[in-house]
């Protein structure tokens, strides 16, 4: 492919209307989403993709029915604890970012070590936003940054777009190259707001469940063809 993202990001979407046109219980369609993320993982393995981000689980996903939630977060440690050996074989490290203290305990125990079982890798790195929402992160950083300005570490006339991304939860990663999101709705959904300015969309009809390494390859190929400006002329 002519031109490869760095950091892909997917919204997964359309897992519970893929289960309701089967006549099958909405978990059934988050199980099968879920074999389409290890899908994803792979090919973004590869393509030699450097960091890919999955929206999990939103803040306000803990709104929905709490059967749900609870098979939500149940599907999400059996998916860690299975994957866990198979994520080591393929060398993709694990990371997360979210109010991750919101997450059941056994789920946070077993996030933990996943994590610090594929430390060491250094291939794929896959972040989980888990508990996650854009404007909460914002809030979360502005209070670092005033905290920061507080005991001294920062004067507040150093303030500007790059010290504000060292206090966001995604710090440590670069900010997205391709928005994948499936199912052909065109929001966002509180979903990386502050790093998504100058993000690749693509969207796809497809609900997530039936999104494969296929359309992965599509999408990325696509993402080949842009011409990226950054408000610059061409």
């Amino acid at each position: 492919m002519k031109s490869v993202p760095r950091h892909v990001a997917i919204i997964m979407d359309g897992n519970g209307r893929w289960a309701k046109a089967r006549g099958f219980p909405r978990i059934k369609g988050h199980e099968q989403g879920a074999q389409a993320a290890r899908e994803c993982v792979e090919g973004c393995g590869e393509l030699k993709i450097e960091y890919l981000t999955l929206y999990a689980f939103s803040a306000e996903n803990w709104q929905r029915p709490k059967s749900e939630v609870f098979a939500l977060m149940r599907l999400l440690e059996k998916f860690l604890k299975e994957k866990t050996p198979e994520l080591v074989e393929k060398n993709v490290r694990l990371q997360a970012i979210g109010r991750l203290t919101d997450l059941p305990g056994t789920c946070q125990e077993q996030l933990h070590k996943t994590i610090e079982q594929t430390a060491g890798n250094n291939g794929l790195t896959l972040i989980l936003a888990l508990s996650y929402g854009g404007r909460l992160e914002i809030i979360d950083g502005i209070k670092s940054l005033l905290r920061a300005v507080e005991l001294g570490h920062i004067d507040k006339a150093m303030i500007d777009v790059e010290m504000f991304s060292k206090h966001l939860y995604t710090r440590y990663y670069p900010d997205p190259d391709l928005l994948i999101r499936t199912s052909g709705e065109m929001r966002l959904s509180n979903f990386l707001l502050w790093q998504l300015s100058y993000t690749e969309m693509y969207v796809t009809p497809k609900l997530w469940p039936d999104f494969t390494k296929k359309d992965l390859f599509a999408a990325v190929e696509e993402y080949g063809r842009r011409q990226r400006r950054y408000g610059a002329v061409e």
